[in-house]
Protein backbone atom coordinates (compact mmCIF):
# COMPACT_ATOMS: atom_id res chain seq x y z
CA UNK A 1 0.00 0.00 0.00
CA UNK A 2 1.12 3.29 -0.99
CA UNK A 3 1.06 6.71 1.05
CA UNK A 4 -0.56 9.94 0.02
CA UNK A 5 -0.67 13.56 1.91
CA UNK A 6 -2.66 16.28 0.87
CA UNK A 7 -0.76 19.47 1.96
CA UNK A 8 -1.66 22.03 -0.38
CA UNK A 9 -3.74 25.04 -0.37
CA UNK A 10 -3.45 28.93 -0.14
CA UNK A 11 -4.62 28.54 4.22
CA UNK A 12 -6.15 31.61 4.13
CA UNK A 13 -7.97 31.10 6.81
CA UNK A 14 -4.68 31.26 8.74
CA UNK A 15 -3.73 34.17 7.30
CA UNK A 16 -1.38 36.58 8.42
CA UNK A 17 1.13 33.62 9.23
CA UNK A 18 0.19 31.77 5.93
CA UNK A 19 1.79 34.43 3.99
CA UNK A 20 5.29 33.34 4.67
CA UNK A 21 4.68 29.31 4.97
CA UNK A 22 2.94 27.05 4.07
CA UNK A 23 0.11 25.74 6.39
CA UNK A 24 1.43 22.35 6.53
CA UNK A 25 4.44 23.59 8.00
CA UNK A 26 3.94 25.66 10.62
CA UNK A 27 4.73 24.70 14.44
CA UNK A 28 2.26 22.05 16.01
CA UNK A 29 3.25 22.12 19.65
CA UNK A 30 6.94 20.87 18.74
CA UNK A 31 7.10 19.83 15.52
CA UNK A 32 6.41 21.01 11.99
CA UNK A 33 2.29 20.36 11.54
CA UNK A 34 3.25 18.26 8.23
CA UNK A 35 5.06 15.52 10.83
CA UNK A 36 1.75 14.35 12.36
CA UNK A 37 0.10 12.72 9.03
CA UNK A 38 3.77 11.19 8.01
CA UNK A 39 3.80 9.65 11.03
CA UNK A 40 0.23 7.96 11.14
CA UNK A 41 1.50 6.62 7.71
CA UNK A 42 4.82 5.07 8.82
CA UNK A 43 3.18 4.07 11.79
CA UNK A 44 0.44 1.72 9.79
CA UNK A 45 3.31 0.22 7.90
CA UNK A 46 4.04 2.48 4.68
CA UNK A 47 7.11 3.10 3.45
CA UNK A 48 6.53 4.35 0.15
CA UNK A 49 4.74 7.74 0.96
CA UNK A 50 4.00 10.99 -1.78
CA UNK A 51 3.46 14.52 -0.30
CA UNK A 52 1.12 16.47 -2.68
CA UNK A 53 1.58 20.36 -2.09
CA UNK A 54 1.22 23.32 -4.36
CA UNK A 55 1.68 27.48 -3.85
CA UNK A 56 5.21 29.12 -3.42
CA UNK A 57 6.40 27.26 -0.45
CA UNK A 58 6.57 23.87 -1.88
CA UNK A 59 10.14 23.33 -2.23
CA UNK A 60 10.44 23.91 1.46
CA UNK A 61 9.36 20.44 1.96
CA UNK A 62 11.83 19.02 0.60
CA UNK A 63 14.59 20.65 2.16
CA UNK A 64 12.58 19.73 5.64
CA UNK A 65 11.50 16.41 4.73
CA UNK A 66 14.48 15.56 2.26
CA UNK A 67 14.22 11.62 0.90
CA UNK A 68 12.31 10.48 4.12
CA UNK A 69 15.12 8.51 5.85
CA UNK A 70 14.63 10.07 8.70
CA UNK A 71 11.46 8.39 8.79
CA UNK A 72 12.46 5.07 7.83
CA UNK A 73 11.06 5.87 4.54
CA UNK A 74 12.16 3.48 1.58
CA UNK A 75 11.63 6.50 -0.67
CA UNK A 76 9.63 9.90 0.09
CA UNK A 77 7.95 11.50 -3.28
CA UNK A 78 7.19 14.85 -4.25
CA UNK A 79 4.03 16.58 -6.82
CA UNK A 80 2.72 20.25 -7.20
CA UNK A 81 -0.92 20.95 -7.46
CA UNK A 82 -1.41 23.70 -9.43
CA UNK A 83 -4.30 25.76 -7.29
CA UNK A 84 -6.72 24.89 -5.61
CA UNK A 85 -8.97 22.10 -7.22
CA UNK A 86 -9.66 20.22 -4.70
CA UNK A 87 -8.63 16.76 -2.67
CA UNK A 88 -9.72 14.76 -5.50
CA UNK A 89 -7.57 16.65 -7.95
CA UNK A 90 -4.94 16.16 -5.57
CA UNK A 91 -5.01 12.66 -5.25
CA UNK A 92 -5.35 12.73 -9.11
CA UNK A 93 -1.69 13.27 -9.49
CA UNK A 94 -0.74 9.88 -7.31
CA UNK A 95 -1.80 7.89 -9.86
CA UNK A 96 1.57 6.94 -11.28
CA UNK A 97 2.96 6.70 -8.03
CA UNK A 98 0.44 4.17 -6.55
CA UNK A 99 0.84 2.13 -9.80
CA UNK A 100 -2.27 -0.26 -9.22
CA UNK A 101 -1.43 -0.37 -5.46
CA UNK A 102 -4.33 0.57 -2.78
CA UNK A 103 -3.84 3.89 -1.33
CA UNK A 104 -3.67 5.57 2.25
CA UNK A 105 -4.77 8.95 2.19
CA UNK A 106 -4.32 11.74 5.00
CA UNK A 107 -4.85 15.51 4.91
CA UNK A 108 -1.67 17.35 6.25
CA UNK A 109 -3.35 19.14 9.42
CA UNK A 110 -5.45 15.66 10.55
CA UNK A 111 -3.67 15.06 14.08
CA UNK A 112 -4.45 11.97 15.82
CA UNK A 113 -4.08 10.70 19.01
CA UNK A 114 -3.34 7.07 18.39
CA UNK A 115 -2.89 5.24 15.18
CA UNK A 116 -4.50 3.47 12.14
CA UNK A 117 -2.58 0.23 12.18
CA UNK A 118 -4.84 -2.38 12.20
CA UNK A 119 -7.19 -0.93 10.56
CA UNK A 120 -4.92 -0.06 7.72
CA UNK A 121 -3.50 -3.55 7.53
CA UNK A 122 -6.80 -5.24 7.37
CA UNK A 123 -7.87 -3.02 4.24
CA UNK A 124 -4.24 -3.63 2.71
CA UNK A 125 -5.18 -7.25 3.42
CA UNK A 126 -8.73 -7.00 1.56
CA UNK A 127 -7.13 -5.29 -0.84
CA UNK A 128 -10.70 -4.21 -2.41
CA UNK A 129 -13.22 -1.20 -2.18
CA UNK A 130 -12.78 1.79 0.65
CA UNK A 131 -12.49 2.92 3.84
CA UNK A 132 -13.25 6.36 5.91
CA UNK A 133 -12.75 6.83 9.47
CA UNK A 134 -15.23 8.48 11.66
CA UNK A 135 -15.35 10.55 14.81
CA UNK A 136 -17.97 11.34 17.17
CA UNK A 137 -17.95 14.71 17.97
CA UNK A 138 -20.40 17.56 19.54
CA UNK A 139 -20.26 20.05 16.71
CA UNK A 140 -20.18 17.76 12.90
CA UNK A 141 -21.92 20.36 11.07
CA UNK A 142 -18.09 21.60 10.18
CA UNK A 143 -17.37 18.58 8.47
CA UNK A 144 -18.70 15.86 5.97
CA UNK A 145 -20.90 13.83 8.13
CA UNK A 146 -21.44 9.70 8.02
CA UNK A 147 -24.56 7.24 8.13
CA UNK A 148 -23.98 4.10 8.94
CA UNK A 149 -26.21 0.37 9.09
CA UNK A 150 -24.00 -2.23 10.32
CA UNK A 151 -20.51 -2.18 8.75
CA UNK A 152 -21.65 0.05 5.91
CA UNK A 153 -21.35 3.53 4.98
CA UNK A 154 -24.86 4.39 3.74
CA UNK A 155 -24.28 7.75 2.87
CA UNK A 156 -21.70 10.97 3.48
CA UNK A 157 -23.56 15.15 4.08
CA UNK A 158 -21.30 17.87 3.37
CA UNK A 159 -21.31 19.93 6.19
CA UNK A 160 -25.27 19.52 7.09
CA UNK A 161 -26.87 22.66 8.86
CA UNK A 162 -29.07 19.07 10.91
CA UNK A 163 -26.66 16.60 10.79
CA UNK A 164 -28.05 13.28 11.16
CA UNK A 165 -25.59 11.76 12.87
CA UNK A 166 -22.42 12.91 15.31
CA UNK A 167 -20.18 11.06 13.44
CA UNK A 168 -17.96 13.35 11.49
CA UNK A 169 -15.36 12.18 8.18
CA UNK A 170 -11.92 12.78 9.72
CA UNK A 171 -9.00 13.40 6.87
CA UNK A 172 -7.72 9.45 6.52
CA UNK A 173 -9.20 7.55 3.83
CA UNK A 174 -7.98 4.24 2.22
CA UNK A 175 -8.85 3.27 -1.27
CA UNK A 176 -8.43 0.40 -3.69
CA UNK A 177 -6.80 1.31 -7.30
CA UNK A 178 -10.14 2.28 -8.74
CA UNK A 179 -10.56 5.45 -6.89
CA UNK A 180 -8.19 7.03 -10.18
CA UNK A 181 -10.98 6.00 -12.37
CA UNK A 182 -13.58 7.44 -9.98
CA UNK A 183 -11.99 10.81 -10.08
CA UNK A 184 -11.22 11.17 -14.13
CA UNK A 185 -15.44 10.72 -13.94
CA UNK A 186 -15.84 13.70 -11.19
CA UNK A 187 -17.44 16.67 -12.05
CA UNK A 188 -16.42 19.75 -10.17
CA UNK A 189 -18.86 20.96 -7.32
CA UNK A 190 -19.89 24.41 -6.74
CA UNK A 191 -16.47 26.14 -6.04
CA UNK A 192 -14.92 24.29 -8.65
CA UNK A 193 -12.97 21.71 -6.88
CA UNK A 194 -13.13 17.76 -7.41
CA UNK A 195 -14.85 17.16 -3.84
CA UNK A 196 -13.26 14.04 -1.99
CA UNK A 197 -16.94 13.31 -0.51
CA UNK A 198 -18.12 12.65 -4.50
CA UNK A 199 -15.50 10.06 -4.87
CA UNK A 200 -16.68 8.50 -1.07
CA UNK A 201 -20.14 8.39 -2.22
CA UNK A 202 -19.49 6.66 -5.18
CA UNK A 203 -18.37 4.03 -2.87
CA UNK A 204 -20.94 4.01 -1.12
CA UNK A 205 -23.08 3.90 -4.34
CA UNK A 206 -21.14 0.53 -5.33
CA UNK A 207 -21.96 -0.90 -1.41
CA UNK A 208 -17.96 -1.03 -1.15
CA UNK A 209 -17.54 1.68 1.73
CA UNK A 210 -17.16 0.44 5.46
CA UNK A 211 -15.44 2.44 8.14
CA UNK A 212 -13.40 2.36 11.35
CA UNK A 213 -14.47 4.25 14.34
CA UNK A 214 -11.09 6.03 15.32
CA UNK A 215 -10.78 6.00 19.12
CA UNK A 216 -8.74 8.83 21.05
CA UNK A 217 -8.86 12.39 20.15
CA UNK A 218 -8.88 14.03 17.00
CA UNK A 219 -8.59 17.46 15.46
CA UNK A 220 -7.72 19.63 12.20
CA UNK A 221 -5.80 22.44 12.53
CA UNK A 222 -6.93 24.65 9.38
CA UNK A 223 -8.12 27.83 11.47
CA UNK A 224 -6.53 29.66 14.71
CA UNK A 225 -8.98 27.76 17.03
CA UNK A 226 -7.87 24.10 16.25
CA UNK A 227 -4.45 24.95 15.47
CA UNK A 228 -4.58 26.06 19.59
CA UNK A 229 -6.24 23.36 20.44
CA UNK A 230 -4.06 20.63 18.55
CA UNK A 231 -1.14 22.02 19.95
CA UNK A 232 -2.72 22.30 23.47
CA UNK A 233 -3.56 18.25 23.13
CA UNK A 234 -0.32 17.44 21.76
CA UNK A 235 1.22 18.97 24.60
CA UNK A 236 -0.81 17.51 26.96
CA UNK A 237 -1.50 13.78 26.14
CA UNK A 238 0.92 13.70 22.86
CA UNK A 239 0.04 12.21 19.37
CA UNK A 240 0.65 9.37 17.65
CA UNK A 241 0.47 6.81 20.51
CA UNK A 242 1.87 3.79 19.56
CA UNK A 243 -0.67 1.36 21.31
CA UNK A 244 -3.35 0.09 18.87
CA UNK A 245 -6.25 2.46 19.64
CA UNK A 246 -8.56 1.82 16.83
Amino acid sequence: MKGVITAGGTGSRLQPITKITNKHLLPLYDKPMIYYPLTTLVQAGIEDIMVITGGEFAGDFLRLLGNGAEFGLKRLHYAYQEGSGGIAAALALAEDFADGEPVAVILGDTIIEGNVNRSVAAFAEAGRGAKIFLKKIDEPRRFGVAVVDGERVTGVIEKPDVPPTDLAVIGIYLYDARVFDVIKGLKPSARGELEITDVNNTYIEWGEMTYSILQGWWTDAGTFPSLLRASNLVAETGANKDEPVN
